[in-house]
């Protein structure tokens, strides 16, 4: 069976930082992504990366704050958020790609249960 969970959600100030941390088991992917969905919203792409080479994509809104990375070994996937704002908080949710690591939900085959991350002022 294939499991995504993701950890490493929680409350912090504007501009701090957090970690998120998602663990794959079941098979190996293609490429992993990040999404998040705040409430009434649609599920929105963050960044994604492919295991075998590394390639990143990310979404403007989180370039230059955000950065994707994994540990082949461990098949976990990291997002290290930075210089976090208010409208980052969100429901943040891995997935898993059998062939692309597109920005449309669409692409992903498994999906996380999510960890909330909550900026305040």
């Amino acid at each position: 069976q294939v499991q995504l969970v993701e950890s490493g959600g929680g409350l912090v100030q504007a501009g701090g930082s957090l970690r998120l941390s998602c663990a794959a088991s079941g098979r190996t992917f293609y490429a992993m992504g990040w999404f998040r969905q705040a409430p009434g919203k649609e599920r929105e792409f963050v960044a994604a990366i492919t295991w075998s080479g590394g390639a990143t994509n990310y979404a403007d809104s989180v370039k230059g704050r955000f950065t994707i990375s994994r540990d082949n070994a461990k098949n976990t996937v990291f997002l290290q958020m930075n210089s976090l704002k208010l409208e980052d908080t969100a429901v943040y949710f891995c997935a898993a790609s059998s062939l692309t690591f597109g920005r449309n939900p669409s692409s992903y085959n498994y999906w996380g249960q999510g960890t909330q991350v909550t900026v305040s002022s």
